[in-house]
Formats: structure tokens, sequence, C-alpha cells
């Protein structure tokens, strides 16, 4: 295959993607050690985004690079059964589709049935996106939660934790939506500011003597106050503590009690304590053993525990009628606007309501210990460290862990109840009913109808992804080989949700550490640091950057689903004005490249479109490259073997015979050992900067400049031995490069390594290059004489451009000053510098040049005779007025330092920088005034 005249991902990327999962080269092999990534289930219904193009780019980096050294890598595949948001994808369509049928209608076992077939056509989209984006993992062990053997799974787990008193059932407070009549984590809740009232009401102290005024911004709760409360410092109610309220529109008598939860600058400084309603007032009501009254109903109206009056009303309008109330009764003091944080479900955005109900839970203490002990003793290792300072604070603040969830898609709890609501748990039917017939009882059995929520076998997901508990299917996966796993790549925000649950079940149930390492990400925002949102119109789309989008597609696809016109039309007007000719097809590794250059230590990521567009230049950059090369080395016959995959300086590697060889040959190992750090670092930033500095700078630049006085010199062991080094370096930098960019460096790859005569069907089966043997101390002398050739260079071409000489005209080269080592470094790359450099002789001079540009490499001194180069008068009069110009910016300088006022007032920083331009301008008009006084 010849390569084509440019870079084009799109001709090539699908494609080597389908061979190389054809072929199993995802799957772990050979005998090396194990290595092991748990890819972060995604939910079934989700769809590739920023976050996880990120978080996958440096997942597959790693297991690329352990690949390559020889390890059996496992990356565990799987996606998760989302049970809240299948429900509502499956119930949505469901309307869509205008048949009737409804979830109710349908029935638990219909509806199951509804979403299954939506799994089967719809739930595989986000595995299809990653493989786009490279993705190599090892689909043939994917895992989706509902699968039999993680199913199986979870329910021992369940049994096994009821059986030890670590699950349980009870009555407590939790986050309740009242749209999906379910309880949700508080990872599903989202708090954010809105205007609301702060209510004053007047409490009557039963006695007759007087009364308390009490703030709230819900009134609709009082109905389920049980006391109110002050602060037990507060001298202003010391002498109320221990009387009683009558709770306005309810008559019931409530006591008056002192806790240090209130705060005394809040509102009047009493507070209504409604425990069944508010989850500190919960803790304030277990401290004090008060009642708790529940006046909602699960889908937030008034319950029959409040008058009547009120009973049926929803929340707000129930809110509404009571201040109605109040103030009728001359109870209401006044009602003033005040900033508030209302928690909402992330999807439904209906507000949170703390609800008392009976739930089943895990309980966290022990465990939360213990987790903490695994990480505090390196078992398990976080990586920056500092975030373990987070993983200590929530353990530290544990609560029980409510495990149950009021759905039907999900794992089925494994408990059955009695006729008098006595439980049994079993791993199915028959286990429960042969434990409650152990008891005595012989009646009908019920199994609940709730789900666990799915973070309990999220939970499990380092063993139940390996068989556990089936001791064949354990066997069969390699759970000896691969837990612990050995790092976790996942982002601070779910360091309790997830990564502290599998800490502590790994450890309760299997013994084991899920994971060694865990390396914590950032999240990805805008290129101005703010957060992705619809709303902001600033979400970007991993595929529209691979494949490209037009501009009415994209503005199309950001407004799609927005019910608000007037949101729409700003998301448009931002994207417009953000992307006015659409997106343009950048490929999948300049995206990747993107993402390992911005993944440094910090927690937020800039992404920046700019960014991608230069990473798909570096891509190109590299595809002309290995062009020249290809066409130098056409028919040359090397034939080193697969050996050359071995070490970059193993002896496979080409003789070197001049000094740029052995230079190139030097920073290769350099640059191996270093990617090799960074790799056991985490530091993708730094890797990726090495990578790209050698690759673009030394590489494709300079020693692909340097080679060719050696291809088109009458030496030709010179032009040999250079050859061979362009296609091993060449060779070792495509696999140095393969972590990060695989589909680019797998193209390039099956064009050089034959000119090698290295066998192999793909680059990712290639050994990654080792710096081990190689003596780069060897090749100083070569290191020191081609900086200075670089040098020579860069000064007589910045010279040639400054004056406007035409590339292919011969000049001359005078040369002052020279050192010893200088001469016989002119002496020794005469040949080379007069190619370069398009050099009609080189002389070496006393005394002044005649009118010449000057430059100065060390202490040499360079001077390119001007006559017959340019118009000396011209060129005077071009001085003169360069000159005049940076004399003006001297004086602008001169004038801000010299001001007093400015020196003193103006923040340090901008004084600074006006002194850093002075020197700079200064340096530069002295520049031109000895480039002036020699003409």
């Amino acid at each position: 295959m010849t390569l084509a005249p440019s870079y084009d991902p799109s001709a090539f990327e699908s494609r080597l993607y389908a061979e190389w999962e054809s072929a199993g080269m995802f799957s772990p092999r050979g005998d090396g050690p194990a290595y092991t990534i748990l890819l972060p289930p995604p939910n079934v219904t989700g769809t590739l985004h920023m976050g996880h193009a990120f978080q996958h780019t440096l997942q597959d980096a790693l297991i690329r690079y352990h690949r390559m050294l020889g390890h059996r890598t496992l990356w565990q595949m799987g996606s998760d059964h989302a049970g809240i948001a299948t429900e509502m994808v499956v119930t949505r369509n469901l309307t869509r589709e205008g048949k009737g049928e409804t979830r109710d209608a349908l029935g638990r076992d219909g509806f199951i049935a509804k979403v299954w077939e939506w799994k089967a056509e719809s739930g595989d989209t986000i595995e299809r996106q990653m493989r786009r984006l490279g993705t190599s993992g090892d689909w043939s062990r994917s895992v989706f939660t509902m699968d039999d053997m993680p199913s199986r799974a979870v329910i021992e787990a369940f049994v096994r934790m009821y059986e030890q008193g670590l699950v349980y059932r009870g009555q407590r407070l939790v986050n309740w939506d009242p749209a999906l009549k379910t309880a949700i984590s508080d990872l599903e809740v989202v708090s954010e500011e809105e205007d609301g009232f702060l209510w004053s009401i007047r409490y009557p102290l039963s006695d007759g003597s007087g009364e308390v005024v009490v703030a709230t911004t819900r009134p609709e709760t009082m109905l389920g106050d049980t006391a109110v409360m002050v602060h037990p410092e507060d001298e202003r109610y010391a002498h109320l503590v221990g009387k009683a309220v009558t709770l306005p529109l309810t008559g019931r008598e409530i006591p008056v009690i002192a806790d240090a939860y209130v705060d005394r600058a809040f509102g009047t400084g009493i507070v209504k304590v409604t425990p069944a309603h508010d989850f500190n007032d919960y803790a304030v009501g277990q401290r004090h053993a008060l009642p708790l009254i529940n006046v909602f109903t699960a889908d937030a109206a008034i319950n029959d525990n409040a008058p009547e009056r009120y009973r049926g009303l929803d929340r707000f309008a129930a809110r509404k009628a009571i201040v109605v109330d109040l103030e009728a009764a001359g109870l209401l003091i006044e009602a003033k606007p005040h900033k508030l944080q209302v928690p909402r479900g992330d999807r439904t955005g209906q507000a949170i309501e703390p609800y008392l109900t009976d739930q089943w839970f895990v309980k966290m203490d022990g465990l939360a210990q213990r987790g903490l002990e695994l990480v505090e003793n390196g078992s398990v290792k976080f990586v920056p460290p500092n975030w373990i300072s987070t993983y200590r604070h929530w353990l530290q603040n544990i609560q029980d862990w409510c495990i149950s969830r009021q759905l039907w898609w999900g794992h089925r709890i494994p408990a059955w109840y009695g006729e008098d609501g006595e439980v049994f748990v079993g791993r199915n039917e028959a286990e429960a009913r042969a434990k409650a017939e152990a008891a005595g009882y012989h009646g009908p059995l019920a199994q609940d109808s709730d789900v666990l929520e799915t973070w309990f076998s999220s939970g499990l997901w380092p063993f139940s992804t390996l068989g556990w508990p089936d001791e064949a299917a354990m066997g069969e996966r390699g759970f000896e080989d691969f837990l612990p796993s050995s790092v976790l790549v996942t982002g601070f925000d779910i360091i309790f949700f997830w990564v502290a649950r599998m800490i502590v079940m790994s450890d309760a149930l299997t013994g084991q550490i899920p994971f060694r390492d865990v390396y914590i990400t950032g999240l990805v925002r805008d290129k101005d640091g703010q957060k992705m949102s619809k709303s902001k119109g600033n979400i970007l789309d991993p595929l529209d950057i691979i494949d490209g989008i037009t501009l009415d597609h994209l503005v199309a696809k950001r407004t799609a689903g927005l019910m608000q016109p007037q949101m729409a039309a700003r998301i448009e007007k931002a994207t417009r004005k953000e992307f006015p000719d659409g997106i343009a097809a950048h490929g999948a590794d300049p995206l990747r490249f993107t993402m390992a250059a911005l993944a440094g230590p910090g927690r937020d990521i800039k992404f920046d479109l700019g960014r991608a567009e230069g990473y798909k230049n570096f891509c190109n950059k590299l595809w002309n490259a290995t062009r020249f090369v290809l066409m130098n080395t056409e028919g040359f016959p090397v034939s080193v073997g697969a050996a050359s995959a071995a070490t970059v300086g193993a002896e496979a590697a080409p003789t070197a015979r001049t000094a740029p060889e052995k230079w190139i040959l030097a920073r290769l190992a350099t640059t191996a050992a270093e990617a090799e750090a960074h790799f056991a670092a985490y530091r993708f930033d730094l890797l990726a900067q090495t990578l790209y500095e050698f690759a673009w700078n030394g590489f494709c630049d300079w020693f692909v400049e340097l080679a060719k006085p050696a291809l088109n010199g009458d030496d030709a062991a010179a032009a040999d031995s250079t050859r061979h080094t362009l296609l091993f370096v060449l060779e070792a930098l495509l696999r140095l490069l393969h972590p990060l960019i695989p589909f680019v460096t797998e193209a390039l790859w099956r064009q050089v390594a034959p000119r090698l005569g290295i066998d192999g069907d793909s680059i990712s089966l290639q050994r990654y290059p080792q710096a081990a043997g190689f003596d780069v101390a060897a090749f100083a002398q070569a290191e020191d004489d081609v900086e200075w050739l670089k040098q020579m260079v860069s000064t007589l071409r910045r010279i040639r451009s400054e004056l406007g000489v035409s590339p292919a005209r011969q000049v001359v080269l005078l040369l002052r000053d020279a050192s010893a080592t200088d001469s016989v470094r002119v002496e020794r790359f005469a040949s080379q510098l007069t190619f370069l450099l398009r050099l009609e002789r080189i002389e070496a001079i006393e005394g002044d040049p005649p009118p010449a540009a000057a430059g100065v490499v060390g202490g040499l001194k360079l001077f390119v005779p001007l006559a017959g180069l340019v118009d000396l008068d011209a060129e005077r009069g071009r001085l003169d007025k360069e000159l005049k110009r940076v004399e003006a910016e001297i004086g602008k300088c001169e004038g801000k330092l010299g001001n007093a006022t400015f020196v003193q007032n103006a923040p340090a920083a901008v004084v600074e920088q006006e002194r850093k331009r002075l020197a700079e301008w200064t340096a530069q008009r002295d520049a031109l005034a000895a480039q002036r006084a020699r003409l």
C-alpha cells in the first residue's frame, strides 16, 4: 500500500478497529503478569460524552501500553442497567408509540419484557461509540449488570450480608422523588439556589403566657412539627425550654426543646422541628426521642395525618392554603424573599422530599472503618494522594446506605413476607420457604416488590464480572489472576458512591481489595472553564469532533428535546457564534492526544477544540515524515527481524556512522525512559508532551532535515546507515506513540515494519520500546555536536529569512572568533552546513567583516556579506525605520517606569511586565544598532 499524500483518518480508523476486534487482539494473552482495569460501567441508556472520552482515552492508553509490555491485559467492559433512567426511557417510548400501552397497564412482567426488547435494539449505543474512539477492551467478556452471572452475585451478596447482620430493613428518612415515587441516592439530587420566602409564624405558648415566633421556608411541613427548638446558650429563650406551644392549624401541643443545632442568627433564633420531613430535624428527633409524623403521601400530597381541610392537596397547593389560613388567624407575621437551596431530582426536575418510609439498608459503620484501614495502610493507593482526604471525610461521616428502590427494572430484592410481616431472605423462593417453615411459618409468601439500587450491583463489579460466587465461573474468568485489578480510573465525584463501596464490599465478600491504585481524574469543562451543559450551549459530542458535523446539524442536535423556545434560541445563538462553520472532522487520534495532553493532576480539564486541531496537524506531520522515510528507503535491504521490537538499544539497532544518527538514537533512548516513568506516575500530560517534542522537533523536523546531507552525499556507508536509522527510529517512535494515537500509528507501522523485516500483524502486539541496555553516554559528544549544528542552521536560516534571500540562492558564510572546538566542528560539518544552508563557501576571517548580517553561536561570530544579496541603501533605510519604531517603544516603557504613581499603584505583576518589555526592546535596539553600524 502506498501512503496517501495527506493524513485522512476516515480512510482507515474504522477499518483498523474492525480488524483488531475480529482478530481477538483485545483478549488477555501470553504468560506475562496480569494487568487489569475495570471500566466504570456506563449507563445502558447513555451515549458517549466528553467525560467518557477523557477517561476512556487514559484507560486505553494504559491497557495498550501494558499489552505491549507483554502483560496479560484485561480491560473489563460492561454497562449498568441504570434502573431509574431505563424505566423513564422505556416509559417515554411507550407513550410515543401511541399504542395505549403504559407501564401500569403492562404490569411488572410485561413492562420488564419491554425493557429487554429496548435493550436488544438500542442498549449498546455507547459501546458502538466507544469502539469509534479506539477502546481496546475485551468485548467478548463484556458484562451487563442484569446478565445471569452478575445477577447471581447480587443475590448472593444480599443474602450473605443479611445473614451477617450487615443488611436490614427499617423505617428511616430518605431522598424521595414524588414523580418517580422512589427513593433516590444523593448523587441523583442536584441542589441549586432558587428564589423563595421566609415565613415568620406565631406559635402560641400553651399556658397562655405569650408566644414564640418561628421562621420557616416550608410552611406545609409544619403540619408534621413535633417540637420547636432554641439554642441552649441563647439567653433570650432559656425560660421557654420545657414549656409547650400549640401548633397552629392543628391544635396539637408540642414541646420547646434546646439543641446546639440551632443557628441563633437564622430568622428569630427559634425553629420548628419536623423529624419526618428534614434530615437534620430527623437527627434532632433521634436525640430528643421526638415522635415522627409524616404528613405526605408518596406523590407529595397531604395525607390523613393532617387536618381534614388539607388532605389530598398537593404540597405546594397546601402551602398556599396554609399561608392563607395563618394570615386569617392572625398568626402570620411576615413573608420576605429568601434565597434557598432546593434539592431536585436530576432526571425529573421535581423538588425532592425527605420522606419517612420502610427501606432496606446496609449497616455501614464497621464496613466504613475497614474501608478506611485499607486506604490508610496503603493497600489501596489514591493518585493524586490528596483525594484520600475526601475519601476519609465521607467514610468518617457515614450514614447507613439505603439500597432499595421502588422500581420494577433491576435486581428484585430476595426477601419474602409472611401474612403478618415476617421476613424471610433467601437466594430463591424455595430457600425462603424452607427458612419460613424452619421458623414455624407455613402460610403464603409474597416477594418484596422493590429492587436494589444500581450502586449495589456496581459495588460488586470487581468480582461479579469474574464469576463470583460460582467457583467454576471464577476459574474460567480468571478470578485469581485478575483480582485485585491494577488501577481504577474514575472521577472524583463518585469516590464515595462507587469507589468506597467497591472497596468495602470486595473486602467483606471476597477478602480482597478490588484494585491497587485509584487514579482520580478531573471533570472536562469548556475552554473557559465553564461546566458543559445544555443550558449554556457549550456541550461537545466526542463523535462530532471525530467525524465532524455541519452547523445546521449541530444546532439541531443541541436544541433537540428542549421544551422552552427561549432556551433553544439561546443555545442556537451560542452555537452559531462558537462554531460558524460547524465542526470539522478531526479523527479519533487527535481527540485522544488532546485528552492525554490535558490530563494533568488538577481537577478541571479545559477542553479547547483548537488543541485538537493542533494535534491533527501533529498526526499529519507524522504522516508526512513517514512518507519521506519510505521514499528514501525504497529498496533498501535492511532485515533486522523482530528483535528490533525488544529494546531501542538491542543488537538490532543500526551501527550509527554520523553524529545526527547518534544524536537521534540517544534522544530515542531518553524518550523511552521518560515515557516509562510517566506511565508509572499516571502523568499522561507529561507523556504527551515528551512524545510530541521528540516526534515533532526531534525526528520529524531535525533528524529528517539532518539526514538529507548523508542521503544525498557521496559516502555510501553513511547514506545506508542513515536509512537504517531513519527506519529504526521511526518504527520505535510509532510504538512509543501507539497507546495514545493507535490508529495512525498502526496504519504507518504496517508500511514501515516490513522495511525492517519485522514480522507481525499489528503494532499493538509489538514490544513497547525500552531504554534498558542502550548506552546513551557513549553518544554524549554527538549530542553536543548536533546541538551546535542545530544552532548554526537555525541562526543562518534566520539571517536568510530576515534578509529575504531565496532558499535556492547561495550565500557566503564568514566566521570569526572560532574556538578550537568550533574549528573542529566547522571542518567536520562543512558538507552538512553547505548542503543545508546553500553556502557558496565557508571562510574564516579576522578583523571587521564587510557590510554583513550577523549572528552568534556561543562565542563564534557568523556573518553573511550583503553585497549582491540586498540593496544596501534600502537595507539601511529599513533598519533606520525599525530603530525609530523600537526607540519609540523604549520611550513608552521608560515613561511608565519613570512615573512614581504608576510604579507604586499598579499591580506588581504589571510593573514587572513593563520592566521585562523595556529589557526586550532595549536588546532589540542594540542588535539593530550593531547591524546598522556594520552598514
